[in-house]
């Protein structure tokens, strides 16, 4: 939490008031706004709407798993509250029996997941059709554009608040709760100093904003021009903060719940095998008394004590399992939701709350997507938008069919930790830096004191020129130095894996650094690679007709004209 509030201040809001104000006052969309500041930075544009494609296709399958859970939400008991029974109806299922109900729902029932990336296996039917479910909401929703998804939103942003509301009053009630909230305010020393929790701290924030994905530069042209944009981030930024904080405390005020049912239950199994072991009276052993009994019995027979097996009950490793990635939703929340009365209740109400959050964020994705094909004039311009909305969305479908393989799971942890982290990094570095040393500072700051009124303070000024780029930027080179030499490994759920049900840690094979060069190398290296383009076409032409990398093309004047 605290490098989230930090980089928040320090990164997320400067950058919003950035992508605000240049939408606004260019009045174009992500490819656009780069181009007419320079034709060399139309590279940044293409960008971010690669990340927005590639981002999207995997959000949406979240969005579709979530359906499916909201399917089957509808019944009493919850079908994950329960291991299933075998075949002869003599006991459970082994792989849910030495698991759990949650985890077998979720990797069985729902993924039938394989034991590798690359046993790719079958399409899965059931996942296949919440997809397709997903992907037709979305697109009735941003069939039109900024004219669906404005009343779209109204709901999807406003749900969530209320849903967080009642799972708020609900989780303080429950034991444990306020464990978790103080684990979560809580700093870890060594967790602050790790680089790789800055740059998903980072990358948190830049989802949580939509920032870098070019959705909301789009979204900031249609206002009017004297709109007060710097107003505007500061109340979004204070909303999306105290809302982050709020979200967060709810999460870890079940996770706080879950974590203390684990760690009464590891207790009891530890108490029992010291009753069992010592043949001691029934509730001679308490959880207040453990450690002594343990001396007792040990000082009394050392090599039966050493004989008994304990579980290394820590309510500290219990807080922080399952807490990040798919593992929050589907198996923590589903977890903590079958221990609440009227269970089923519970569980439509996150769902609900879940298809909102999840469809609102992909207003954005889709926005960062369609906006720039319509700039790049990719598509004849008489083509309805209702038609190249359509069009994306159902290529974006199809391709997302890999998800819907026994191997989806695999897939989308792939591009969710490739693809949304250092692109986003990159390309919001590559926007400050356009726009303070290529548009200019002194342009930009009459372009804000043209809209609103005044120059902007100095907050915005240090942030701009100075801190958010160079936080940026050394995020960037501590993840790369710790991360070049490291092999990439990904989680297998394996039942055959000696230690199951803990996740086992497999190298990826060597084609997936193929797959991360892609998603991850080729968003970035399209800006320098556009710019050199730039650069040699630049040289091609007749000298008269030259136009170097770093000239002032166009300047924004006072009456709101652009000046070419």
């Amino acid at each position: 939490m605290i490098p989230f509030l930090i980089l928040l201040v320090l990164e997320g809001i400067p950058l919003l008031f950035l992508e605000f104000t240049i939408g606004q006052r260019l009045r174009k969309g992500s490819v656009g706004v780069w181009s007419a500041i320079h034709p060399a930075l139309k590279g940044i544009g293409i960008a971010s709407m690669f990340v927005s494609f590639i981002v999207g296709l995997y959000y949406n399958t979240i969005i579709a798993w979530v359906m499916w859970y909201f399917f089957n939400s509808f019944q009493d008991p919850l079908p994950w509250s329960d291991c299933p029974l075998t075949a002869n109806r003599t006991g459970y299922v082994e792989e849910c029996a030495r698991s759990s109900s949650v985890d077998y729902f979720w990797y069985r029932e729902t993924l039938n997941i394989s034991t590798s990336i690359s046993d790719s296996g079958s399409v899965q039917w059931w996942v296949l059709l919440c997809l397709t479910s997903a992907w037709s909401v979305l697109y009735v929703c941003t069939i039109r554009g900024i004219e669906t998804t404005g009343k779209a939103v109204y709901i999807t942003s406003t749900l969530p608040y209320v849903v967080l509301t009642i799972f708020l009053i609900r989780g303080l009630t429950l034991k444990g709760a306020t464990d978790g909230i103080v684990f979560l305010f809580t700093p870890n020393i060594t967790e602050l100093a790790n680089p790789v929790t800055w740059l998903d701290a980072g990358a948190q924030v830049f989802y949580s904003f939509s920032l870098a994905f070019g959705g909301l530069i789009s979204f900031s042209s249609y206002n009017s021009v004297h709109n007060n944009c710097e107003m505007d981030s500061v109340i979004v930024s204070i909303i999306n903060g105290f809302t982050s904080v709020y979200a967060a405390t709810v999460v870890y005020s079940i996770i706080g719940f879950r974590a203390t049912e684990r760690y009464d239950s590891c207790f009891s199994t530890n108490i029992l095998t010291l009753i069992n072991g010592f043949d001691l009276p029934e509730g001679n052993v308490t959880q207040d008394n453990f450690a002594e009994m343990q001396q007792w019995c040990n000082a009394k027979d050392p090599v039966a004590y050493a004989k008994l097996r304990f579980q290394t009950c820590d309510m500290n490793s219990f807080l922080s399992e399952g807490v990040e990635g798919t593992g929050l939703a589907f198996i923590v929340f589903t977890e903590a939701i079958t221990k609440m009365p009227v269970s089923p209740l519970w569980s439509v109400l996150f769902f609900i709350m879940l298809f909102c959050l999840g469809l609102s964020s992909m207003f954005g994705n889709m926005e960062g997507v369609v906006v720039p094909l319509q700039d790049l004039k990719l598509m004849p311009a008489k083509w309805p938008k209702e038609l190249l909305t359509g069009l994306i969305c159902l290529g974006m479908y199809l391709i997302a069919f890999v998800f819907t393989l026994n191997s989806g799971q695999y897939w989308l942890s792939l591009l969710d930790s490739y693809a949304g982290s250092i692109p986003l990094l990159i390309v919001a570095f590559c926007e400050m830096f356009a726009v303070v040393y290529v548009y200019g500072m002194d342009r930009f700051n009459r372009d804000i004191e043209f809209m609103i009124g005044h120059k902007p303070n100095i907050f915005w000024q240090v942030t701009w020129r100075v801190v958010s780029p160079l936080l940026m930027l050394v995020i960037f080179l501590f993840f790369f130095v710790i991360k070049v030499n490291e092999e990439l490994t990904y989680s297998v759920w394996d039942p055959a894996y000696e230690e199951f049900p803990k996740s086992q840690k497999v190298p990826y094979p060597g084609w997936v650094y193929g797959v991360v060069v892609v998603v991850a190398g080729v968003p970035c290296l399209v800006i320098p690679s556009f710019a050199i383009y730039k650069l040699i076409r630049s040289c091609c032409q007749r000298p008269g007709g030259r136009q170097g990398l770093v000239s002032a093309p166009s300047a924004a004047s006072v009456n709101g004209d652009l000046k070419y």
